[in-house]
């Protein structure tokens, strides 16, 4: 059986257990909406993030639909893998699979966010995907590598501060590219990613070590290249792409929309790297999509 419990922010927080490199782990996730409903919305988060970040959007959409969040692998309340070069997006997808069998589904609707999408992407491609309709926010089939390496700065070097000050203020600078947001919206965003530790001091909530084979790739040189993928979807798709994007340019997502599922475009003036989905104006862009089918 499954455990399953109540959050604060009104979800079910249950696990499944997944299968990576000979060993089970636990793969923590968030629920919305009723159990029961078969409309369900998968909800991925970035690189460095995790479930917290989509409460906003599935209290939007739970009304009418049943929204799953996962923390991947070494985020949030997953287990951490003891071999952190099984961080990387074939054992997320895998995991991903995993999660649509326990949630006995035929067909979801999945809204990525950066490495979330990479993930949409990759099982939106496959044959008998279950993915029927699909948000990507500001990832690409052109990975631009000046983003790569701007990412590989600072995921998994400072994960510990003295004060819950620091600590903020530390998370706030990397998010800077998020664009505009309230205080509020701050700090529910800051905050998420914040763990404080039996001695007073902070850390965040992801194994550092999922920075190791993102770094390894690193190694190979100029852009990630991921159009195969992308030309094999035929889901209708909405992609967000922030305005100061150093991830996906912008000819790249004009050419989103000319190939493969021949996508929706909408770019977010005064955002760069990459949309969270917590402004009302960006929840309201996937609830609207979603709500078409």
């Amino acid at each position: 059986m499954t455990a399953v419990s109540r959050d604060d922010d009104g979800s079910r927080a249950r696990h499944v257990d997944c299968l990576a490199g000979g060993r089970l782990h636990r793969l923590a996730y968030r629920e919305w909406g009723d159990p029961a409903n078969p409309r369900v919305g998968v909800c991925v988060h970035a690189r460095t993030r995790n479930s917290r970040d989509f409460g906003p959007l599935a209290r939007a959409l739970a009304p009418r639909w049943r929204v799953v969040a996962p923390d991947m692998p070494g985020r949030g309340a997953s287990e951490r893998l003891a071999d952190p070069m099984l961080y990387q997006v074939p054992t997320y997808v895998a995991d991903a699979v995993t999660l649509l069998a326990r949630l006995d589904v035929e067909e979801v609707a999945w809204v990525g966010v950066s490495l979330g999408a990479l993930m949409g992407r990759a099982i939106g491609a496959m044959d008998r995907t279950p993915i029927r309709r699909m948000v990507v926010s500001d990832a690409g089939p052109v990975l631009a590598r000046p983003a790569l390496e701007r990412i590989a700065g600072y995921v998994g070097v400072a994960t510990s501060f003295p004060t819950h000050a620091a600590a903020f203020a530390a998370v706030r600078a990397i998010s800077e590219p998020f664009g505009p947001h309230s205080d509020a919206e701050w700090k529910f965003l800051v905050d998420n990613v914040l763990v404080r530790r039996e001695d007073g001091t902070w850390t965040l909530h992801y194994d550092p070590a999922i920075a190791i084979p993102f770094r390894e790739g690193l190694k190979l040189p100029g852009d990630v290249d991921l159009w195969s993928l992308w030309d094999a979807i035929r889901a209708p798709t909405l992609v967000l792409r922030g305005e100061r994007s150093d991830l996906l340019a912008a000819d790249t997502a004009r050419a989103m929309t000319e190939r493969g599922p021949k996508a929706e475009l909408v770019t977010l003036p005064g955002v760069g790297h990459a949309p969270p989905l917590v402004p009302v104006e960006q929840l309201e862009l996937v609830r609207e999509f979603l709500e078409r089918a």
